[in-house]
């Protein structure tokens, strides 16, 4: 007995704008990079682009990993030839210089550039590290056998927890603004430079 197919009811729905959908179905999303977006050729294809650009498409066949069983095989056919197996290997053949090779250049100079850092505790943790401090200073032995040291963290532990947040300066100048301890003249610079001093003091 032949099962009958289920055919749903195909609706057409005006409120759907299929060019758009097919446009983003078949796009592959666009090149943030602005090195890249300047050198990027749309007439070409992604790997070609790549390609004149010294850059590689797949990282597998850029680098390909020597394989065990293949280099076995290839003793094994020296020795049932009787080519001698200490021949040196044959030097590979220079490759053409890729066109935009100074894309890859670039792109390596902007990833070693230093980055402003964004990095931000939570609320909660903000919360018992100014408590910490308020209520204990500087003595990270006397923080962790404090009542709401609720994981039992070590000093050394809780040390590191206020480093942490003596190294982020919007959230510390803002700590030490509400205390009174830091003047609103006092530049970012001035405030990078007293957190940098008072982690090296704490080292020891």
């Amino acid at each position: 007995m032949k099962v009958k197919k289920q055919h749903r009811k195909k609706k057409y729905l005006h409120k759907l704008n299929r060019k758009r959908m097919h446009h983003k179905l078949k796009s592959t999303g666009t090149v943030k990079s602005k090195i890249l977006k300047e050198a990027w050729n749309n007439k070409k294809s992604s790997y070609r682009n790549l390609r004149e650009m010294g850059l590689a498409n797949d990282p597998n066949k850029a680098i390909k990993i020597p394989s065990f069983k293949q280099e076995k095989l290839q003793i094994a056919k020296k020795i049932v030839k009787g080519d001698d197996t200490d021949s040196e290997p044959e030097e590979p053949v220079p490759r053409r210089k890729p066109p935009k090779i100074a894309v890859a250049k670039e792109l390596e100079k902007e990833a070693k550039a230093p980055r402003e850092r964004r990095f931000m505790l939570p609320k909660g943790q903000v919360e018992f590290i100014t408590y910490l401090l308020d209520k204990y200073g500087h003595d990270y032995k006397a923080m962790a056998r404090d009542k709401k040291n609720y994981y039992q963290e070590t000093w050394k532990q809780l040390r590191a927890k206020v480093k942490t947040f003596m190294g982020i300066p919007k959230q510390y100048g803002e700590y030490l603004e509400s205390r009174g301890l830091l003047d609103k003249e006092d530049d970012e610079e001035k405030l990078k430079q007293d957190v940098k001093n008072l982690i090296m003091d704490d080292s020891d």
